[in-house]
């Protein structure tokens, strides 16, 4: 058996394995890379995707590559127009013929004599069983996002089974579903749930956002003026990375301002909300969350779109627990029963870390919650691995458009040395373990067991900060005393 061997081998074909593979092949040529990737097509999470509205929580000025400028009308983008992005840019860069989908990583083991990995692959062919097929590389890079693509989180409702309607996760959204004219419950406050309810509404009887406990939605226009005008008078490179950075400055700012005056903030943000949903909307109870703001992700709404659609009356807002489901709807503790023919389930994602492979270093497992994140992005003790997680508070290409800098000065600097191996590694007493992740939210609190920690000193912590992680993986040492090089038998 001919296994083929890589300089890169870069799992995942989403919005950061495009970035990532344009990157190597910009500034690392004489490399050689492919992508595996498990499903039939690239696009990841905006391929996935297929519910009514999908699109965007945050503008594509910071969402989009720093490489590529966003070109399109609108900065609050639809999930088809993303996807074109991604495409084109695989077109562009000429990523497209590296790609390889229907190809699974299993499990990916480390050799320390060898300094290389080897995956064992599962891939899709015409007849019922999967082929395995065996791939080398030298370095592992892993874009495969955080959560797991088969199915969503999806409560066990009591008497779920009694609805006699259709009832769907959003992850599992499929052309045939019909709800025109139809009563549709979708059970959420979340991102997906705020882009739901518009959306469905102009076609649906009547959609109700049902929720046990409101989220922080922010409206935000759709268009950004100021883009647009320096469009017409600035060549887009430089118009692109001057909006990127305006929008950058501002998100962290409302995120600093947001955690040392929260009252202010949240009087800000509900001012905002009975502004646009009108008097006939009990905005404390439905609008106004337990938590601070930024101890959970702000819900970001385009236009107005969902205040809209409840001040027209073609949506509502019902802030209760479920006591069961009927065979028509759902009876809430409250005693009122909402009835549905269409109930949509957008209670979360299932979180799923490095894609679910198993990763082995000199024929030991790995525990990913038992080692320690270093720069939020390689692995203590686990060599030659970069793996690709964005930010809470701002866009996840700007965390990942860093990721891809730092390892391609990585990768040139072992190449100009020798090196065959760098393994992050802890030797500082000093630093302590601390959750992977600060945010409340019900996704995040069900996983944190999952994924690695961090520490709570650099170059172990993971800063949230855009401007921080620019000058530490951008301009910052490679040769920092913690990575560790070795030039391999």
């Amino acid at each position: 058996m001919t296994i083929e061997h890589f300089d890169v081998l870069i799992v995942g074909a989403g919005l950061s394995g495009i970035g990532a593979a344009a990157q190597i092949k910009k500034n690392c040529p004489e490399r050689s890379f492919a992508i595996v990737e498990g499903r039939q097509t690239l696009g990841g999470t905006w391929d996935l995707f297929r519910y009514p509205g999908i699109r965007s929580d945050s503008d594509m000025y910071t969402l989009g590559y720093a490489f590529k400028p966003w070109t399109e009308d609108k900065s609050i983008a639809d999930g088809a127009t993303i996807l074109k992005y991604i495409d084109d840019t695989a077109r562009d860069y000429g990523i497209a013929p590296h790609i390889r989908y229907g190809q699974r990583v299993k499990k990916a083991s480390w050799s320390t004599p060898d300094a290389r990995w080897t995956l064992e692959i599962d891939k899709e062919t015409d007849s019922p069983q999967q082929e395995r097929v065996t791939l080398t590389c030298n370095f592992l890079y892993v874009c495969s996002g955080y959560y797991n693509y088969e199915q969503g989180y999806t409560p066990a409702f009591p008497g779920a089974e009694l609805f006699a309607g259709r009832m769907v996760h959003p992850q599992q959204w499929t052309a045939d579903i019909d709800y025109t004219n139809k009563q549709v419950v979708v059970i959420g406050s979340g991102a997906t749930a705020v882009t739901l309810v518009p959306s469905m509404a102009e076609k649906a009887a009547h959609v109700t956002m049902l929720q046990r406990s409101p989220s922080y939605v922010v409206a935000r226009p759709a268009k950004d003026r100021m883009a647009q005008r320096m469009n017409r008078y600035l060549p887009a490179r430089v118009a692109y990375g001057i909006t990127r950075w305006k929008n950058v400055l501002l998100g962290a700012l409302f995120y600093r301002l947001s955690k040392r005056y929260p009252e202010f903030i949240k009087k800000m943000i509900l001012e905002g909300v009975k502004k646009f949903v009108g008097p006939n909307c009990d905005v404390e109870k439905h609008f106004t969350p337990s938590y601070k703001p930024w101890d959970q992700r702000l819900c970001l709404v385009p236009n107005a779109d969902l205040f809209k659609a409840i001040r027209k009356g073609t949506a509502s807002v019902v802030t209760d627990h479920i006591e069961s489901f009927t065979e028509k709807g759902i009876k809430l503790r409250s005693g009122q029963e909402l009835k549905a023919d269409v109930i949509v389930t957008a209670t979360g994602l299932d979180l799923l870390a490095m894609g679910g492979m198993m990763l082995m270093v000199d024929n030991q497992p790995v525990a990913l919650n038992k080692t320690m994140s270093y720069k939020g992005m390689m692995l203590n003790g686990v060599p030659n691995l970069v793996y690709v997680t964005g930010y809470t508070n701002a866009s996840w290409t700007l965390k990942a458009d860093l990721v891809g800098d730092y390892a391609c000065r990585l990768l040139n600097t072992m190449s100009r040395k020798g090196w065959r191996q760098c393994t992050p590694t802890l030797n500082d007493p000093r630093v302590k373990e601390e959750s992977w992740i600060d945010f409340t939210s019900g996704y995040i609190q069900r996983s944190l067991h999952k994924f690695p920690t961090q520490g709570n000193r650099k170059p172990w912590r993971l800063h949230q900060n855009y401007a921080l992680d620019l000058f530490t993986l951008r301009f910052g040492a490679v040769e920092d005393g913690t990575l560790v090089f070795s030039k391999g038998a």
